[in-house]
């Protein structure tokens, strides 16, 4: 495996630990939430560098649908991280702590749950967008053709197992309420084990996995069939 894909998913893998680790504050504490909200900061630069034809490719070549998905989520993804950024360091006590800030506390707070929920769940689309470029890198260096027939068969099985779960998750977790700012304080839970906490995250990441691949599966199979039909 090349060094610059071993770098890619190296990034990518500790993106998403990191991710998880931010939905936990209250598992890690204020101090530690503050290090990791930063840690995720420089990983994603690092991602965007590592990207670097991405961005120089962005207004080359044609726009298909599954292209124009692809280009929304990201931006989004990119607002989310500065709306984070800059409520992130207002509301600071640790990190940037010493910077003069005593204004905007309340507005940047409210920010910072819209931030991190629908940033949540905008990564975990951007994951599902990419889904095919990962297995396949995995397989190229990995995996052999016996593996790959299985998986063709358990994968989507497994998938609908974790993406209903997930649905139940995204209700019982009130998604919906902190994506919409329904209530400007975050509910936690101090007591709850970690296992059933992450439990209930990663089957809402796999959830969003499961609905942006197939859905993206689903948009290039129609434009292929449109033209095979022309």
């Amino acid at each position: 495996m090349k060094p610059k894909i071993i770098a890619k998913l190296t990034i990518d893998i500790l993106m998403t630990v990191l991710l998880l680790l931010l939905m936990g504050y209250q598992f890690w504490g204020e101090a530690a939430h503050e290090w990791i909200g930063a840690g995720m900061f420089v990983l994603f630069i690092a991602h965007h560098l590592l990207n670097l034809n991405w961005h120089r490719n962005i207004f080359k070549g044609k726009y298909t649908i599954f292209r124009v998905l692809t280009l929304c989520v990201d931006v989004f993804i990119l607002i989310s991280m500065l709306v984070q950024m800059y409520s992130g360091i207002v509301i600071s006590r640790y990190v940037f702590g010493f910077l003069p800030i005593e204004v905007g506390m309340s507005f940047a707070r409210r920010l910072h749950i819209l931030g991190a929920y629908w940033g949540f769940l905008l990564m975990s689309l951007h994951l599902g967008l990419h889904w095919n470029m990962i297995i396949g890198m995995l397989r190229n260096n990995f995996s052999t053709k016996r593996i790959s027939k299985v998986s063709r068969v358990i994968s989507p099985v497994i998938g609908i197992l974790i993406a209903g779960y997930g649905v139940y998750a995204f209700m019982k977790r009130n998604f919906l309420t902190y994506l919409f700012l329904k209530s400007e304080f975050v509910f936690l839970d101090y007591s709850e084990p970690k296992i059933l906490f992450y439990m209930d995250y990663l089957a809402i990441m796999g959830l969003c996995v499961f609905v942006s691949h197939y859905g993206s599966k689903l948009c290039k199979q129609t434009r292929r069939k449109k033209k095979e039909q022309k």
